[in-house]
């Protein structure tokens, strides 16, 4: 009986990973044939983007290159739009040490060992992980990191594809390599129906996010229109070498929105010079992307 459950669960995961992986590649690969695409040299590589909606993707590439090129440092940035069906991407590959956005990773490890046991978050979860994302709390995410496990991190970065996302070694969470491109994935699994996570799941994780502590509120939500529900992990670190790394990641929904970015960065000299760079390229996606009118009132 019990190698039979064990087959079970393992032909659900199975199941779960291949379904993902295609809704996945389906959301950032897939351009209708008219789709325009622009590139814009920044530092030593170039902003790419992609968008059916005509003009946006010159429009978006020039700026993001604009934002990026004068900082010192390396950075990355991945962003989609799902009512223009926009895609931006800028070194979106490279791995950073993730510091505090592994934080969202660890929440959906969880959910999804819950899920599979067919059960609730207990009232010490629930405590822990209110704790880690709205605060950003260090000791929290050591106890889930913990608990969770190597196997269970992993089986969730499996079912998700997070592909180029590698755990930091023993209890070094923050030392997490992870992308841009891993980081705008696992944003777009917690605001899409997948066979992951389960709507309340997403919900939960969503939840959290929409009421991190207003001093952790800098980032990517920089710019975002008034009429846009904000959803956002940011993350920091200082290290001997390559100075501060300093990340955000969000999405941004309602009323006619539904887009999310990530953007990392590293070799800052401060944080604030970190932050700088991010707000700096959300700021102008955001006002690109609140000019293009959305799809009722097209």
């Amino acid at each position: 009986m019990h190698r039979s459950r064990t087959a079970r669960c393992a032909r659900r995961g199975l199941a779960a990973s291949l379904a993902v992986g295609a809704l996945l590649t389906a959301l950032t690969t897939a351009t209708p044939a008219f789709a325009d695409t622009s590139t814009a040299a920044a530092q030593d590589s170039r902003v790419v983007c992609t968008s059916r909606t005509p003009g946006l993707a010159p429009a978006l590439s020039r700026d993001i290159a604009r934002a990026l090129a004068p900082r010192q440092g390396d950075s990355a940035l991945a962003l989609y739009d799902r009512h223009t069906r926009t895609h931006c991407e800028f070194n979106s590959h490279a791995r950073f040490d993730s510091a505090s956005v592994v934080k969202v990773t660890v929440l959906g490890a969880l959910l999804r060992q819950a899920e599979e046991a067919h059960r609730e978050l207990t009232p010490d979860e629930v405590k822990l992980t209110t704790a880690m994302i709205t605060k950003s709390d260090n000791a929290s995410t050591s106890t889930l990191w913990r608990r969770i496990g190597p196997g269970g991190i992993k089986h969730f970065l499996a079912l998700a594809h997070l592909r180029h996302t590698v755990p930091g070694p023993g209890t070094t969470w923050g030392l997490t390599q992870t992308t841009a491109g891993d980081q705008l994935a696992l944003m777009q699994l917690l605001t899409t129906e997948n066979p992951v996570l389960s709507p309340a799941s997403r919900g939960y994780a969503l939840g959290l996010m929409r009421h991190v502590a207003p001093d952790q509120r800098w980032g990517v939500p920089a710019g975002t229109p008034a009429t846009a529900t904000t959803e956002v992990k940011n993350g920091w670190l200082p290290r001997a070498t390559d100075g501060w790394r300093v990340h955000s990641i969000g999405s941004f929904t309602g009323h006619g929105h539904d887009y999310g970015m990530a953007v990392l960065s590293s070799g800052n000299r401060t944080m604030g010079d970190g932050i700088t760079t991010i707000e700096g390229a959300s700021r102008v996606i955001h006002r690109d992307l609140s000019r293009t009118p959305s799809p009722a009132s097209r």
